[in-house]
């Protein structure tokens, strides 16, 4: 089926969640449904939605740059003063990774199951109240999620999870600090089976596989784009960033911006600037409210933040914030970043005094309850530390998890745990990448490049990139070219003879200095500018 029609009903949906009056051309599209009208009027119809403007009346303000966003955010403390002990960080990052692991476990055999219907299951099998992983039922449980149940553990099982962290990792140790968005899809295509991706992430890989990179890889026919996929890959940025939530936070746009827009990007940099927070922070709220404030305080999932945190402080009872949840923030689909969101803050919250509880309220609240385990598990493993943690949550899984990661297949989580440290180091160490910053425009001048595809002399003012040959000689077009956030991109055509070969660069500057990578590859490329015009 053409992507314009097996994805219009949920475009529809996403529109008017947006804000925008979609009832006139909702008509319209019902219409060519039922007269299974032509791919043309699909696809029409499809860009006249994506096209529609944000009605006056939408109460929100939900930008999806990075400027905007830190532009829009309220008051917050930035970083916080971190005594770099490496014995006690290396505790709470495999603490983090280990809790991320069990909690992801232990929601895996009722992924997408509700509220209701996890009770039913636990409640027949005297497994309630949870104080242990999932029972296995044959008769009600695929045999796949076997290796994720109770007595049936000896390793982290592979899910996506588990995968997108070690994507993470990958992407941080090649550029630390300096990771971008077109680095990162570089690192899925290099890394990831595009089978193994669903929803927003799968609509993006297909969208890099065809040449068309962030940010546009997020929007074009991606209908998921606010969903959940974002909020489960930020815990890497957390990890590598103790302490200080908005480097945490931005490295988990960069991360996000390649699949979701808007609260699909506030998501991940919220869950990202909490782990920062829990490094330093010993108390629920102070973490929850670390990360509220990375996020721009007049969106759809502040609010939600607001409202449930707010809730918890009223309510003894998790259930009864639960049920308030579902009443505002319920009609969002199951695998929606904003009531997701609110699960993972009734989690923290519930959990501040004990891992276990914040877990099972995490789970037994249902909707995706492995990404909201993991997500909970994560930030109440940096908070507690690995040594911490309940040995019969994280003792079963033997140090061991399984990836479909490329040449990350059978990971030991210390070792895991020890080259986050690494990282971690690194990024914290760099402030390059935070201080330089430019507002966005067109690039100018001339640089000079050296890296392992041959140095470049690039001429914005001609338009040209020259390659490094005899006396620069052979010479190519600019495509396109861009400064935002201090960040440089640019692209340049290779005619190999009758079809052109596409090479990107993307890199941060600082002055008059210049750090990237040159694309397909990811080839490392540094160089400074010669001339301003």
């Amino acid at each position: 089926m053409m992507l314009a029609k097996k994805f219009i009903k949920s475009e529809l949906k996403q529109r008017k969640e947006e804000g925008c009056d979609t009832q006139a051309i909702a008509e319209r599209i019902q219409a060519a449904l039922a007269s299974d009208a032509s791919e043309a009027e699909f696809e029409s119809l499809y860009d006249e939605l994506v096209a529609l403007p944000i009605a006056d009346t939408f109460e929100y303000q939900e930008p999806s740059t990075l400027d905007e966003i830190q532009q829009l955010r309220g008051p917050g403390t930035r970083r916080y003063d971190l005594a770099w002990d490496e014995a006690a960080l290396y505790d709470k990052i495999y603490g983090a990774w280990l809790g991320r692991a069990a909690g992801c476990a232990l929601g895996k055999p009722v992924e997408g199951w509700p509220k209701k219907r996890i009770n039913e299951y636990l409640s027949a099998r005297d497994a309630l109240p949870l104080d242990d992983y999932v029972p296995f039922d044959e008769k009600v449980l695929p045999d796949i999620h076997r290796p994720s149940t109770r007595g049936n553990i000896s390793f982290m099982d592979r899910d996506d999870d588990m995968d997108f962290p070690i994507l993470g990792l990958l992407a941080l140790e090649r550029r630390g600090a300096k990771t971008t968005a077109r680095g990162i899809a570089n690192i899925w295509l290099a890394s990831m089976p595009f089978s193994l991706l669903y929803t927003a992430e799968n609509a993006a890989y297909r969208n890099f596989v065809v040449g068309t990179w962030p940010p546009a890889s997020a929007t074009h026919r991606n209908p998921f784009r606010e969903w959940i996929g974002a909020q489960i890959r930020a815990d890497i940025f957390g990890y590598a960033a103790p302490g200080w939530p908005e480097r945490a936070a931005a490295l988990a746009y960069q991360d996000a911006s390649i699949s979701h827009t808007k609260n699909g990007i506030y998501g991940e940099m919220f869950v990202a600037a909490m782990i920062a927070a829990a490094f330093v922070l010993d108390d629920a709220e102070e973490i929850i409210l670390a990360g509220l404030a990375e996020i721009p305080s007049n969106c759809r999932l502040a609010q939600a933040i607001r409202d449930t945190l707010g809730w918890c402080r009223e309510e003894a009872d998790w259930e009864s914030v639960w049920e308030k949840v579902n009443a505002h923030y319920g009609h969002y689909h199951g695998v929606h970043t904003i009531n997701n969101a609110a699960v993972v803050v009734l989690g923290v919250y519930y959990g501040n005094h004990d891992y276990e509880r914040g877990i099972v309220v995490s789970v037994l609240a249902g909707w995706d309850t492995d990404c909201n385990g993991a997500t909970v598990g994560s930030i109440l493993g940096v908070k507690f530390g690995a040594k911490a943690l309940p040995e019969k949550w994280v003792g079963v899984l033997n140090d061991r998890l399984i990836s479909a990661v490329r040449g990350e297949g059978d990971n030991e989580i210390s070792s895991l745990a020890q080259r986050t440290l690494a990282v971690a180091k690194q990024v914290s160490a760099d402030t390059d990448s935070a201080e330089a910053k430019s507002p966005p425009g067109n690039a100018t001048g001339i640089w000079f490049l050296e890296s392992k595809w041959g140095d470049h002399r690039v001429d914005f003012a001609q338009g040209t990139v020259a390659v490094s040959g005899e006396n620069f000689a052979d010479t190519y077009p600019i495509r396109a070219s861009n400064v935002d956030n201090g960040t440089l991109t640019f692209a340049y055509t290779i005619d190999k003879g009758g079809w052109d070969f596409v090479v990107d660069f993307d890199g941060f500057m600082n002055g008059d200095q210049l750090d990237g990578a040159l694309y397909p590859g990811g080839i490392p490329a540094k160089g400074k500018r010669l001339a301003l015009a």
